[in-house]
């Protein structure tokens, strides 16, 4: 062989050394993309997992609130019929020839209310004398305040509040004193 032949290889073993570097080189950066890649797409995947989990806890709730109150209408519609009830047994009271009626009104009205109560209708409890809240009382009127510490506070219950669940589907109205 000559030296042109020898300087041939040398050169040629020399680009191939080149382009084996490079082209580990260029294996490593791929190999790196690739692996960034994966780590994009986990994370895009475990977030989009993440925000379906959570819908699927809100609807659930949203479902659950909606069955708690799918009823409200009809609730709201049955609170005057309990009102008339109660104006009734208080009139009925007064009457002492009526006790046989007073009992079957009142057996009726309790088992109303039982029934609704069982639908999770609940009272509202409120009475002369309580601190007044606008945003848990219904104020319809003031009057001067019969005695100085009814000021500001709730002199009279004019009708009852009535909640379904944890929401009030009927605020008490009540006079307060000024």
């Amino acid at each position: 062989m000559s030296k042109k032949e020898n300087k041939e290889k040398a050169n040629d073993s020399q680009v191939n050394e080149e382009v084996n570097n490079a082209t580990q080189v260029e294996e490593l950066s791929v190999e790196d993309q690739l692996k960034e890649d994966l780590a994009k797409e986990k994370d895009k995947f475990m977030r989009l997992f993440a925000e379906f989990e959570n819908y699927k806890k809100r609807t659930s709730k949203e479902r659950i609130e909606l069955f708690k109150t799918a009823s409200e209408d009809l609730m709201k519609s049955i609170l005057p019929v309990l009102d008339d009830f109660e104006r009734a047994l208080t009139h009925i009271e007064d009457d002492k020839e009526a006790e046989d009626l007073r009992k079957g009104v009142l057996l009726i009205y309790q088992k109303l209310l039982s029934t609704l109560e069982q639908k999770g209708l609940t009272k509202v409890e409120v009475k002369a004398g309580d601190a007044f809240n606008a945003d848990e009382h219904e104020a319809i009127t003031q009057i001067a305040a019969p005695t100085d510490d009814l000021k500001g506070k709730i002199v009279d219950v004019v009708e009852k509040g009535y909640k379904l669940g944890d929401k009030v589907i009927r605020f008490p109205k009540v006079v307060t004193g000024f």
